[in-house]
């Protein structure tokens, strides 16, 4: 989309002119924009425009959720804007945070550690909401059990996976799929954790700091699932180092089920097929590390290629 049509949008919308704005981010399905008013100030606001439907909407309730759940700070969502010109898009209107991502290096280890707390405590004020027996996104919430509803979720995405077959994956990459489908259930066996409020797509880049103090600024690009288990908001932390760091963390306050072990590869695995169906983007690295993680497993399937590509 072109900027110049975007920024005529945002100056209707808000009602002042606007001298120019700037593009901080380019994903294949979002773009962030900051906003300058004609003076050539940066406003307190950032605009996310999303390329496709439905996905400011669900954000922007997810937000407000978060905020209202909990004691870690969110964007405030000051409004959306839906645009009825080609190319269609939809663009949320946040708060503009100036904090830094946590994977910036602490100036220490004691500073790194008092993160690693405000953050831990701020996580478990939402793992504390209880989702009385429901799951799934913020769109499309029922009273399911979590192993049935993300069995149902691992089929629809098999089933998309099939019609649409990007080219993207290999050959090697489907017989891991297949596998990791045709075991699945294995994996919930007596599992039965119950359904709390979670952030859905916590990473490092996705938890912000203050740049001075090094204290915990808020939590920013929430996921879609709304109600899961505790375990699923901690598979995102699989790399070495900072990230491991704050699982352990996390696990040393509220230990998590034995079985997250092996069920974080298959998250892992299936929550990149459903960026990828989507979005339209993938992250090969965690995919790889994900299938090969899994493998112990899965254990010999004896599949063909041909049961894999139907």
């Amino acid at each position: 989309m072109e900027s110049q049509q975007l920024q005529f949008e945002l100056a209707l919308v808000l009602g002042e002119t606007l001298s120019r704005i700037e593009c901080i981010s380019e994903q294949p399905w979002v773009s962030l924009y900051t906003i300058y008013d004609a003076s050539g100030n940066a406003l307190p606001l950032i605009a996310k425009c999303f390329s496709q439907p439905g996905f400011a909407a669900q954000e922007a309730k997810k937000l407000s959720l978060l905020a209202r759940q909990g004691k870690m700070r969110v964007p405030a969502v000051f409004g959306m804007v839906l645009s009825h010109r080609k190319p269609l898009h939809e663009t949320l209107l946040v708060e503009r945070l100036g904090g830094i991502p946590i994977e910036v290096p602490a100036r220490s280890p004691t500073q790194w550690q008092a993160l690693q707390a405000e953050i831990i405590e701020g996580i478990l004020r939402w793992h504390r909401t209880d989702s009385h027996g429901q799951v799934g996104t913020v769109d499309s919430i029922q009273e399911n059990q979590w192993s049935r509803w993300y069995l149902q979720r691992i089929e629809v995405l098999w089933a998309m996976l099939n019609f649409i077959r990007p080219p993207i994956l290999t050959m090697d990459d489907r017989q891991v799929l297949y596998r990791a489908r045709q075991q699945a259930a294995a994996f919930f066996n007596g599992f039965d954790d119950p359904c709390v409020l979670v952030h859905g797509n916590l990473t490092l880049q996705h938890i912000l700091k203050t740049p001075r103090s090094e204290r915990l600024l808020a939590a920013v690009n929430p996921g879609t699932i709304l109600w899961a288990p505790r375990e699923f908001d901690l598979f995102r932390l699989w790399q070495p180092g900072a990230a491991s760091q704050l699982l352990t963390c996390y696990v040393s306050r509220a230990p998590v089920n034995q079985g997250f072990l092996w069920r974080r590869w298959l998250y892992a695995l299936w929550e990149s097929i459903d960026h990828l169906m989507h979005t339209g983007g993938f992250d090969r690295a965690l995919f790889d590390h994900a299938s090969q993680s899994l493998l112990p497993w899965l254990g010999d399937s004896g599949i063909t290629s041909r049961e894999v590509l139907p």
